[in-house]
């Protein structure tokens, strides 16, 4: 039923005002020209080209402003794990010399990494250099990674350490994995070994997204049913299932 006397509250104005800022800054952002490594993971080659190929998403499937809020929140989180990491002893570096993040690019540009950083120091118990690398996630998630493990919880999350470890010759001791708890900010640690066979898997379904897009050839979609839960959740969803 229409209700023709609601009036728009402070908060529900607030709130508009405030996301349509952030999807004003989204949208001006420059897109980035290259496949990023932190999202080789992802179940679908066909959905990872799509997004290399900067194809437009399916109406109604850009980001929100509540979930441009939550990636400035994983933002500030992480800042705050590079000072209580510091706090702690450990001699973490998120820069280069020349200012600039820890990085790595590939094939001509086309493939891309930023690592979160490098911890060359600090106390025992940990073995150096090793990548360091950091999420913030909501209390959900967050128990899953408890409970099964980088590995198996958070399969995107492995293949962008081992591919990490792999392009920045970090690939000798374990990676150093932390996750903080968004509602209530405790920690999650593990110390993750190099998974060279994950690595090689991930660097040639670059290869294949990279060629494939340059040639014009849509690679298969991962599933066969547009209701499975990675379809449904799928930005170019509509745009994957028009086509054979």
């Amino acid at each position: 039923m229409l209700d023709f006397n609601h009036t728009v509250t402070p908060a529900e104005r607030l709130g508009a005002l405030v996301d349509q800022s952030l999807q004003a800054t989204e949208a001006k952002a420059t897109r980035r020209s290259y496949l990023g490594a932190s999202r080789l993971g992802v179940a679908c080659e066909r959905a990872l080209q799509y997004e290399y190929a900067q194809a437009p998403v399916d109406p109604g499937q850009g980001f929100s402003g509540q979930l441009l809020r939550i990636f400035r929140r994983g933002h500030v989180i992480e800042d705050c794990m590079v000072e209580w990491l510091r706090l702690a002893g450990f001699d973490l570096r998120t820069r280069d010399r020349h200012g600039e993040p820890f990085g790595f690019s590939m094939l001509d540009g086309q493939l891309q990494g930023h690592v979160d950083g490098v911890l060359v120091g600090g106390p025992e118990g940990f073995a150096y250099p090793c990548l360091w690398e950091n999420k913030c996630l909501n209390a959900k998630s967050w128990r899953e990674l408890q409970k099964h493990g980088l590995a198996v919880a958070k399969p995107v999350y492995a293949a962008q350490v081992a591919v990490y470890q792999a392009y920045l010759q970090l690939h000798e001791h374990p990676a150093l994995f932390t996750a903080v708890n968004a509602d209530t900010l405790a920690l999650y640690t593990e110390l993750v070994p190099f998974d060279g066979a994950l690595a090689q898997r991930m660097s040639d379904r670059a290869v294949k997204v990279i060629t494939a897009t340059a040639v014009g050839e849509l690679l298969p979609r991962s599933f066969t049913d547009r209701t499975h839960l990675t379809c449904r959740q799928c930005a170019w969803q509509d745009r994957c299932w028009r086509h054979t």
